[in-house]
């Protein structure tokens, strides 16, 4: 692979300036990709025309620079995701018309939740997640649950970094949390009230594949009040449907 005379690839290049946006940022100037890439700002503006013709990037009509729809297009072909997603939608609907907040679907990223998909309504109660968004592990509800259900040298490698305290009801305290984790594997929901945001209450269950592996967390997030509980049997007969359709396959 061609490199810089810096040293850097080519490639490199590239995704530091795909990683200069996030779900806070979706549109960004040249000089703000240049500094949050790192790269000189005539590079990164060559290098951003050049992602723009082939439709990697897209530029506003004010000159800001945002992900373009065909990198979109070729993610959404391949994610591995792609049938997990298929076979939620119906049931994370369903749930969704229930609850009437917000729904989502997450899996594990790294060392973070991944929510794949998000339903959400006018009105709703607060939440800080989004589609394609990331949240640690350790503090919202469906990482607790893909958290609980990992290998015990990946808890502790969670459990013994530095967490972030969202409120003071998130756990953060090493001991608490194994305690917690070992209580969600026991119940076989995670129920957290105030965790995120002290007014929402997040409630995880886990989504089961085929051999029985937990591959994902199904959530609601709804209101912090004494009918958050209320939600927990819709939520694990959405996780069952989910269960059925991944194990059933693709309909033809």
């Amino acid at each position: 692979m061609a490199r810089t005379p810096t040293g850097e690839s080519v490639l490199s290049r590239v995704v530091s300036i795909f990683e200069a946006f996030d779900p806070d940022t979706p549109a960004l100037r040249v000089t703000e990709i240049a500094r949050r890439s790192g790269l000189h700002i005539a590079t990164a503006s060559r290098m951003v025309k050049i992602l723009v013709s082939y439709g990697w990037l897209s530029r506003d009509a004010d000159g800001k620079v945002r992900i373009g729809v065909r990198l979109w297009e070729l993610a959404s072909r391949a994610s591995p995701t792609l049938s997990l997603r298929e076979a939620a939608m119906p049931f994370l609907e369903d749930l969704h018309a229930v609850v009437g907040h917000h729904a989502q679907l997450g899996v594990v990223e790294g060392e973070e939740v991944l929510f794949v998909e998000r339903l959400s309504a006018p009105g709703a109660v607060i939440n800080i997640t989004r589609i394609a968004g990331r949240l640690p592990l350790h503090a919202s509800s469906s990482g607790l649950i893909l958290l609980a259900h990992a290998s015990s040298e990946f808890q502790e490698k969670i459990i013994h970094r530095p967490l972030r305290t969202y409120t003071r009801n998130t756990i953060v305290d090493p001991r608490r949390l194994r305690v917690f984790l070992a209580g969600v594997r026991k119940s076989g929901y995670a129920f957290c009230p105030g965790f995120i945001d002290e007014h929402a209450t997040g409630i995880a269950v886990p989504v089961r594949g085929g051999d029985d592996q937990v591959i994902a967390a199904l959530s609601v997030i709804v209101p912090n009040d004494a009918n958050a509980r209320m939600q927990l049997p819709a939520l694990q007969s959405a996780a069952r449907g989910v269960a059925r359709a991944m194990r059933s396959g693709p309909r033809i």
